[in-house]
C-alpha cells in the first residue's frame, strides 16, 4: 500500500473536534456495511494498520486519504466531516478557524469549514503553509477543487504546469491531475473548495 503518499499526523488532545471523530464515523460505516479493515484498506491504496489507526482517533488523516476513503465507503468527505448537529446555514469567524487550524504532517495546517452541515455538495477548508515547513509532495483525488489566496504566495503545480499565486489570485482543476503547493512568502493563507 501507498501510505508514503497519503501521510497523516498523530492527534494531540488540543486537536479540532472535526477531526478527532472522523475515526468514529469511519468505522461506523465500515462496521455498517459489513466490511473488513482489509477491505477498505485494500479499496483505498492505505493500509491496514492506517486505517486502523484513522479509526481509532490515533491520526488525523490528510485531505487525500480523506477523499479515498469516503470514495471507498460510498460517501464524500463533507459527509465524514460533519459534526453530530445539522445547521442549515453556519457562520465562521475569522478568529475561530485560525484558532481551531490543524498540522498535517505534510507541514500545512488546515481546519474544515461548515463541519456540521449536513450532506454539503462542497467542502471548503482553510489552509496556512509556512516557507520551509511545507514537505514537498504531489497528490491527486476525485473531484475538483477551487484555490483562493487569501494573503501571501505560493507555487502550485497541477498536471506539469506551476502557477504563481499571490492575494487574491484563483486556480480551479480537476483533482484527478497531480498537484502539490510550495509557499513563497513566510505563509501562505488560502481558502481550497472540494467537490
Amino acid at each position: 500500500m501507498n501510505d508514503n503518499a497519503i501521510k497523516t499526523m498523530p492527534v494531540s488532545p488540543d486537536e479540532t473536534e472535526s477531526f478527532i471523530r472522523i475515526g468514529d464515523r469511519i468505522k461506523s460505516l465500515r462496521i455498517n456495511q459489513k466490511r473488513t479493515l482489509q477491505e477498505i484498506a485494500d479499496s483505498s491504496d492505505l493500509s491496514k494498520s492506517m486505517i486502523s489507526k484513522i479509526e481509532n482517533n490515533k491520526t488525523v488523516p490528510s485531505v487525500a486519504a480523506l477523499v479515498k476513503i469516503a470514495k471507498t465507503l460510498g460517501t464524500n468527505i463533507s459527509n465524514l466531516l460533519e459534526q453530530d448537529g445539522w445547521a442549515r446555514t453556519v457562520f465562521t469567524t475569522q478568529d475561530e478557524a485560525q484558532r481551531n487550524l490543524t498540522l498535517t504532517e505534510k507541514g500545512y495546517s488546515v481546519f474544515p469549514y461548515a463541519a456540521n452541515f449536513h450532506e454539503k455538495k462542497m467542502q471548503p477548508f482553510l489552509f496556512s503553509a509556512k516557507k520551509g515547513e511545507v514537505v514537498p509532495h504531489r497528490l491527486s483525488h476525485e473531484g475538483e477543487e477551487y484555490v483562493f489566496i487569501i494573503s501571501g504566495e505560493m507555487k502550485m503545480t497541477v498536471g506539469e504546469i506551476e502557477y504563481v499565486l499571490k492575494k487574491g489570485d484563483s486556480l480551479y482543476f480537476s483533482s484527478l491531475q497531480k498537484h502539490g503547493i510550495m509557499p513563497v512568502s513566510d505563509v501562505v493563507v488560502y481558502l481550497d473548495v472540494f467537490v
